[in-house]
């Protein structure tokens, strides 16, 4: 069972959509013990980086998320959700992240004549074509909303990048943490793709899991 988390700030809607059209079966979920029994999760996000950190402090999943994260249980971040496993954002400084990896969250700069925020295809780079690329071979386009972007500390993390105006590290893989800049559940096939591979992830892990209970 994938647990999306509602946490007030997320595109549920279009997530579990794409969820249901792999067959895979997922879970909206606002719940400490729902997140923590899953088997992984997905971590949307839209609007402000201090509005959704809001969000997840009053709604009480800051802690739970976390806490799934320790178990060592898949969990996907998409959009906001990848920023907001960082440490902060120039969007809302003074306001802490999940601080999970460690990078930078900078504006797209406008001074280029590109329109901010960046909506629409890019090509990928694959760094990594394991994890959520796996199978996916060339430089498939995916479907991007954002003003700000990852700037990753550790570049071992980093699985693809795209360009607009600057480079711009588009998802990370680390660990048990996936995420994406860009909307997999947006991006048509390929990113459909994306999801299946991360259900595949997430039915090792507990598979593996049960096999050591």
């Amino acid at each position: 069972m994938l647990a999306v988390i509602d946490y007030g700030a997320g595109n549920l809607q279009s997530v579990t959509k794409a969820l249901s059209h792999i067959g895979c079966e997922s879970l909206v979920t606002g719940e400490r013990g729902q997140l923590l029994q899953a088997d992984g999760a997905i971590l949307p996000g839209v609007g402000s980086f201090a509005d959704a950190m809001a969000c997840l402090e009053q709604s009480g999943m800051k802690e739970a998320v976390l806490d799934y994260v320790k178990t060592g249980k898949p969990l996907l971040g998409i959009c906001l959700g990848l920023q907001l496993l960082f440490e902060e954002s120039e969007e809302s400084p003074g306001v802490k992240g999940l601080g999970l990896l460690r990078g930078k969250i900078v504006k797209i700069p406008s001074d280029g004549g590109l329109k901010v925020p960046h909506i629409g295809w890019n090509s990928l780079d694959i760094c990594k074509r394991e994890g959520l690329f796996a199978g996916i071979n060339g430089s498939p386009y995916v479907y991007f909303v954002h003003s700000y972007y990852l700037q990753a500390q550790d570049r071992e993390v980093v699985s693809s990048q795209t360009e607009y105006g600057v480079k711009i590290d588009a998802s990370v893989q680390a660990g048990n943490l996936f995420a994406t800049q860009f909307h997999p559940e947006k991006s048509g096939a390929v990113g459909l793709k994306m999801l299946q591979n991360f259900a595949a992830v997430v039915q090792k892990d507990a598979a593996r899991r049960a096999g050591e209970e």
